[in-house]
């Protein structure tokens, strides 16, 4: 259909393109962007097949055929950081999906639109917080050994001090915790506009026909926020095999080796062996295997989420 003649006989993708110029061009810079930075660099991926030294460059080192790959899953640190990166991603999606589809339902049902704003503008504040101050946060002012609130806490009730840098178990929850905590009024502010664009007049309905507050949020507002909790998920699950590295290296660091077996993911792994050994080749080939897992998950992802409903796809 794209090939068929329109106006004044100039072929279907021209007469797109001049019938919404002032579209195509506002989206341009963001465009020339994608392909800067994403595509661009493509041809690097090399490096991943390849013994690479600075010397003789790219296309100059000598090939490698898989061996960068053989390394990294026979290496003791592959099942443990590809278990830690996904068990992370995991929570960050059940739990990030169901506080923010909770909190907009909630904002969405108070009345006050001025606490409304505010609760709205107290969440999103600390989306704009880099990783450097939450990890400050988290490990300064909640988890310090003396001063910490925690340990606060726990010597108010009679409880001994706890050096939380020295156990292991609790950090997934910190860092799931923090994670939330930095991202959740992103999400909120995506889910209320999606309760706001539902129609009105089936609320109006619903209450002529007895319907109370829960009912219609069980019956109306959740099968609606549906679409948008797919695709929320579907763009997730394309980042499940990458941490959130910045948050977790602010955190943890490199060298707390009581707590890494818990944290280490993917990214810390490569970032390791990157500043220690300068392993260029492996790091790639670790990250072009994140990717083509991530690829395939949201496909795959996708096109069940289509057999439930045509409408619920991403693309």
């Amino acid at each position: 259909m794209r090939n068929l003649k329109k106006s004044g006989g100039l072929p279907g993708t021209v007469y797109e393109v001049r019938r919404n110029g002032v579209y195509y061009l506002m989206a341009l810079p963001a465009v020339l962007l994608v392909f800067l930075l994403k595509y661009l660099p493509m041809p690097g991926l090399a490096i991943a097949f390849k013994n690479y030294n600075f010397r003789q460059g790219i296309w100059g080192s000598p090939w490698a055929g898989l061996n960068n790959f053989t390394f990294f899953f026979t290496s003791e640190y592959a099942f443990r950081t590809t278990l830690n990166t996904i068990w992370i991603n995991l929570n960050y999606l059940f739990w990030g999906t169901i506080l923010a589809v909770g909190l907009a339902i909630i904002l969405n049902e108070l009345t006050n639109k001025k606490l409304v704003k505010l609760y709205q503008n107290v969440m999103f504040l600390p989306y704009f917080f880099s990783a450097i101050i939450i990890g400050k946060i988290v490990t300064d002012i909640l988890f310090s050994v003396d001063a910490g609130l925690a340990n606060q806490i726990l010597s108010f009730f009679g409880a001994p001090k706890i050096n939380w840098l020295k156990i292991a178990e609790p950090w997934v929850k910190i860092v799931v915790a923090a994670h939330l905590w930095n991202s959740i009024g992103y999400s909120v502010i995506i889910y209320l506009a999606s309760i706001s664009g539902i129609d009105a007049q089936m609320y109006e309905a619903a209450s002529l026909d007895g319907a109370g507050k829960l009912q219609k949020i069980w019956h109306l507002t959740l099968p609606m926020l549906l679409p948008a909790i797919i695709l929320m998920a579907l763009l997730s699950i394309g980042n499940m095999m990458f941490g959130d590295f910045a948050l977790i290296y602010a955190i943890i660091g490199e060298d707390n080796m009581a707590i890494l077996p818990k944290v280490d993911i993917i990214e810390t792994y490569i970032y390791r062996a990157v500043r220690k050994t300068a392993d260029f080749s492996t790091s790639s080939a670790i990250g072009l295997f994140q990717s083509i897992v991530g690829f395939v998950l949201v496909f795959g992802s996708n096109a069940l989420a289509k057999k439930i409903d045509k409408d619920y796809g991403l693309f």
